[in-house]
């Protein structure tokens, strides 16, 4: 059925390949078209991902394209031109998969099918498969519809393993070996479930889990003999990264560009954090929550402290769904010896990684206020929403700080600055390693070495997850820090601008406009925040 639906669209991209549409309606259409043509046909019910699907395909895609292109959006407002935008990416994004990125032919990671946690961004972060398995939007005790769903996801993972063992042609190595560690995760996600639903060993629900487990310990140990074989580079280069970025992603910036911007943040985010120390001195270290019951006043007092500090600095429209979005993600006591990064810093104020948890207000307003154009209401693919949400979330860290977050506990800020130091440095070997002039491991090397007092020294679990992140989808590494200097600029301008028409600038107005503007390029909010076509910012 789904095939001949692609053949009525063929049909009617065909019909209409030279003609030239103004009606932002069309747009809508042609929008659902492609995503419905975007996900791949389904063959012995998993996707196809192989080489012959993407060829036959390729017609069709182009026809897209060239519909898009005949669109004169000259009469249009700025929202309905932002719109014609985010398809443009999306269009790009495609293309770009299929020529260079293909992760399904490079990537083994990829083909990983379990998801046991929700995304604090709009979609998960990376290339993922169009059929994976969301254990944790599953309630629990499971219907009997749910129970008979998740078998069926379930009994699939053989399947589609075997159609990887045949897609999996690529020579990227260290996406290959780094890859294998998902697989290991899978299995022990697997027996999560089981472990989690408790049916009798003889249920059909553990007879398709363990099938499953066997199918993944032989797909690990198929992609740990052909990783002997692989001998290629794993990053695009800075010729492809550039051209992503700016046309993928919609950042107006080169390779080069992220290098120097990511450098600056890191020197400035050094010095910042030793002239805090310095003003710091003499007062008292703080002192990390050390008991389960210290961990649960400390960050109670945290989730007071931030929803208090946002509504009465009117730092931004306070709505009823951000306090229990917050909430569901307070954190968990972890003991000293086996605290990562960011549990370090949790344990000893939480709110500078509240306050990154902006994400959570963004995904409450998705699924309680959703965008009204059609074209925004979903997660964009490819990630190229990350220079709006994580550069916003990144950029708020700071923002907060300024607008007096911490003026009751000065030596919060030395966290911070620690945090932002920490993205810059990852981004920053990202980028090297996208430019084949590092590994994976030489670029964590320098994620290591410039996150301030040791931080990343104690968790190399989080270290590689970051890095092979960040290898697999470019630009989202540095999205942290370019979309927090994106940010910056809009504030800048939007502020200008103001001044221009005697008009006063308020937090709580320009944030308001930032967070409508939905989960899109940040390029493209600054265009509807300042409500003009700007293609040289």
């Amino acid at each position: 059925m789904r095939f001949i639906f692609l053949i009525i669209i063929l049909s009617s991209c065909s019909n209409t390949n030279n003609q030239k549409f103004s009606e932002y309606q069309d747009l809508i259409l042609l929008f659902q078209d492609w995503r419905v043509f975007e996900e791949p046909n389904i063959i012995n019910g998993v996707h196809d991902y192989s080489k012959k699907s993407f060829d036959q395909r390729r017609p069709l895609f182009n026809e897209f394209k060239n519909k898009l292109l005949n669109f004169d959006t000259s009469g249009w407002t700025v929202n309905e031109q932002i719109d014609w935008h985010i398809v443009f990416a999306e269009m790009n994004g495609y293309d770009f998969n299929d020529r260079v990125l293909m992760p399904w032919v490079r990537d083994p990671a990829f083909y990983q099918s379990v998801w046991m946690y929700q995304s604090d961004v709009p979609a998960h972060e990376g290339p993922t498969n169009h059929g994976v398995l969301e254990f944790w939007m599953y309630d629990l005790p499971l219907s009997n519809s749910d129970k008979e769903k998740i078998k069926n996801e379930i009994d699939l993972i053989p399947i589609f393993q075997n159609e990887a063992r045949k897609n999996l042609t690529g020579n990227a190595r260290e996406l290959w070996i780094a890859g294998i560690e998902n697989f290991r995760q899978q299995k022990d996600n697997l027996l999560t479930i089981k472990n989690t639903l408790g049916y009798n060993e003889d249920d059909q629900i553990n007879v398709s889990i363990n099938n499953a487990i066997e199918s993944n310990d032989k797909f690990i140990q198929w992609l740990e003999e052909e990783s002997k074989t692989k001998t290629g580079p794993s990053g695009i280069g800075k010729e492809n990264y550039t051209w992503y970025q700016q046309n993928v992603h919609l950042l107006p910036m080169t390779w080069e560009d992220e290098v120097r911007l990511l450098q600056r943040e890191l020197d400035r985010s050094w010095s910042s954090l030793m002239l805090e120390e310095h003003n710091n001195r003499n007062l008292p270290e703080l002192e990390a929550a050390n008991t389960p019951e210290e961990f649960k006043v400390l960050t109670e007092n945290g989730v007071e402290r931030f929803m208090k500090f946002i509504k009465d600095k009117e730092i931004m429209p306070f709505k009823e769904n951000m306090e229990p979005a917050l909430r569901e993600h307070m954190g968990k006591f972890v003991p000293s010896k086996d605290r990562n990064f960011f549990n370090i810093g949790l344990h000893i104020d939480p709110l500078p990684l509240y306050s990154h948890f902006v994400h959570w207000f963004d995904l409450a307003e998705i699924r309680d206020n959703p965008h009204p154009s059609p074209i925004r209401k979903e997660a964009l693919l490819y990630n190229i929403f990350d220079t709006k949400n994580e550069g916003y979330a990144t950029g708020v860290e700071e923002m907060f700080m300024h607008a007096g977050l911490y003026n009751d506990s000065p030596r919060s800020r030395e966290i911070v600055w620690i945090m932002i130091a920490q993205r810059a440095a990852r981004g920053l070997g990202s980028l090297y390693a996208h430019a084949n002039e590092m590994t994976m491991e030489e670029a964590g090397g320098v994620h290591v070495r410039w996150t301030p007092r040791k931080w990343m020294n104690r968790e190399p679990h989080l270290l590689k997850f970051e890095q092979h992140l960040y290898l697999r989808q470019p630009g989202y590494g540095t999205s942290y820090i370019t979309g927090k200097y994106m940010l910056e600029k809009i504030v800048t301008e939007y502020a200008e601008k103001l001044e221009k028409e005697n008009k006063k600038f308020t937090l709580n107005e320009f944030f308001k406009k930032f967070n409508e503007a939905g989960s899109i390029p940040i390029k493209l909010a600054r265009w509807e925040i300042l409500d003009k076509i700007d293609y040289d910012g």
